[in-house]
């Protein structure tokens, strides 16, 4: 099968497309035949290695957590999945991705693929999704009438999270830039603050805010500044970079991980048929193009990885940083084809 494969950890430019071996399902296994997979920095910040020392993967290793197909085979043990079924799902981290034609995948972790959109966009829903809920209902416990602060919301996590944050009955804040200004608002955002024009905290000046989401690479002052947007004994959530250790009044501040959990991952597909949630793709490519693609967010990726060793204060980060800051000024994004703004979906 062909697939996408690094055999060292590195730039953009150890992502090869090449022949790889077909994977066979173990017991309780199902192999997948992809239908599409989506870009995610997540995955490209694995690559460059700097959470190799975190979470190690044999090499050569296949990327892409995030995955949606129709089955092709069944392993031993499996009960309820058939050949045939279409299903999506967020992959093992350290397993092989599902940037190939097929994948292997444990069959706890599958989900039903909506219906009402095309089995690849599926893909974009997986991790994104999942951040977005679990940070607001698990780690923010966010309850009607609230008021959530979304900074980032222009961004994939972000769609996602104002959607569900307006359906949960909260009173939606939300940060975003031009380019993003109108589907934010569509998506039922009360307040929408365009920050390229006015600093976020001046724009909200006297708010407070029961959450602050924060979706948004940022530094340890920009951390502290939205921590304290947030009203005594409320949270600050930021899945970007880590979070103040002590913010005062009862603030509670935390910084979480995406886990896989099928019974969420089919709320989310639930929510999709019911027409409750949209699925936003920005972009549609063959899998051969995932290199560019990882090319195109180097200098981001660059940017999130410095903030965090300097924080974590990891010279593994700050080594991994400098080889992407390097890249990205070989990358015209332009001629690359621009600055990734969403989710790219890749079909094999």
């Amino acid at each position: 099968m062909k697939a996408v494969r690094y055999h060292s950890y590195g730039g953009s430019d150890v992502l090869v497309y090449e022949e790889a071996d077909r994977p066979i399902p173990d017991a309780g296994e199902v192999v997948v035949r992809v239908a599409g997979t989506s870009y995610n920095d997540a995955d490209a910040g694995l690559r460059a290695g700097f959470r190799q020392d975190v979470v190690p993967v044999t090499l050569p290793h296949i990327p892409n957590v995030d995955m949606s197909g129709v089955i092709a085979e069944v392993g031993e043990g499996v009960n309820g999945w058939s050949v045939g079924d279409a299903v999506v799902a967020l992959l093992p981290v350290d397993a092989p991705g599902a940037a190939a034609e097929y994948v292997a995948a444990p069959a706890e972790i599958l989900a039903y693929a909506p219906r009402t959109v095309d089995l690849a966009d599926a893909a974009a829903l997986p991790l994104v999704g999942l951040t977005a809920w679990q940070s607001l209902f698990e780690h923010a416990g966010l309850e009607p009438g609230q008021g959530i602060l979304i900074n980032g919301a222009g961004s994939a996590v972000g769609g996602y999270a104002v959607q569900l944050a307006v359906q949960a009955g909260a009173i939606v804040t939300a940060t975003a830039s031009p380019r993003s200004l109108d589907r934010t608002r569509s998506y039922g955002a009360q307040q929408i603050i365009d920050y390229t024009e006015i600093p976020i905290v001046q724009a909200v000046a006297g708010q407070r805010f029961d959450v602050v989401l924060n979706l948004a690479p940022s530094n340890p002052q920009e951390n502290v500044e939205l921590a304290n947007l947030v009203a005594d004994g409320g949270i600050y959530v930021s899945t970007t970079t880590p979070v103040p250790h002590d913010v005062g009044r009862g603030v509670r501040a935390v910084r979480p991980f995406a886990y896989s959990d099928a019974a969420q991952v089919a709320e989310l597909v639930a929510r999709v048929d019911a027409g409750n949630l949209q699925i936003a793709v920005t972009e549609r490519l063959p899998l051969s193009e995932l290199p560019n693609v990882h090319a195109r967010a180097a200098e981001r990726i660059a940017h999130v990885t410095e903030l965090a060793a300097h924080v974590e204060g990891r010279e593994l980060g700050f080594e991994v940083a400098a080889q992407l800051r390097a890249e990205a000024d070989t990358v015209d994004v332009r001629v690359a084809g621009g600055e990734i703004v969403g989710q790219v979906v890749l079909t094999p």
